[in-house]
Order: structure tokens, then sequence, then C-alpha cells
């Protein structure tokens, strides 16, 4: 089953991520090397009718699954198409720190971080 979500019902919670672009993988339109894992929660569909995508920080091993916990979301205002930022449980980087590690691919869309209130 396929339900529409908000990426904000995630802030907080433990979420299982599928790579769909791993790290070192190549964006197959664009051509850039991912530095980061990245990939989508299954059987969900976010603003961009695609399932919703998130950005895995801390491991620095290509992954095929990685589960931890959303601690922000990005939330593009020029583009709707949010994306998740999923950390080992415990960790919790600075907004400074997601948009250094994300800015390969955020850097074209107009954003804001948005935290768990």
């Amino acid at each position: 089953m396929t339900e529409k979500v908000s990426a904000n019902d995630f802030l907080g919670k433990i979420v299982t991520i599928k790579m769909d672009r791993p790290i070192g993988a190549k964006h197959p339109k664009h051509g850039f090397v991912y530095p980061i894992n990245y990939g989508f929660i299954p059987n969900t569909i976010s603003g961009d009718g695609e399932e919703l995508d998130a950005y895995i920080l801390g491991p620095t091993i290509p992954l095929d699954t990685f589960t931890g916990r959303c601690t922000a979301v990005i939330h593009r205002t020029n583009d709707d198409d949010d994306k998740l930022i999923v950390v080992p449980d415990g960790q919790n980087p600075t907004d400074q720190e997601i948009e250094e590690k994300t800015k390969f691919q955020e850097q074209w869309y107009k954003h804001i971080i948005i935290r768990q209130k």
C-alpha cells in the first residue's frame, strides 16, 4: 500500500531507508557523484509524486538500507520535493553540517531546514 505522506510527520521517528543512490553512485541525469548515501522510504508518496527521499548522514560506506532517526527535513521552497535527514540514533547534526553535506544537490534549490519542535 502506497500512501501520500508529509515529510514533517517523520521528524523524530526511527525510519528505514532503501538506498537507490549509495555513496559513489552517479546521478542518472545530471552526472554528479553522490558523496553521501541517498535513498527513500518504500511505499510512500511525497509532494513530487515519487517516494519520500532521504539523505543519510553519518555512515561513510555505500549502503543498501539504513535504519536511523529523522532529525530534520529539508523543505524546498521552490520545488515540491522535501528530503529527510536521517542519522544514526543519538546523533544530531547542526544545520550547518546538514547544509555542507547536502550542498552537492541542494545548492540548486531554495530551502529551509525544519526541526522537531
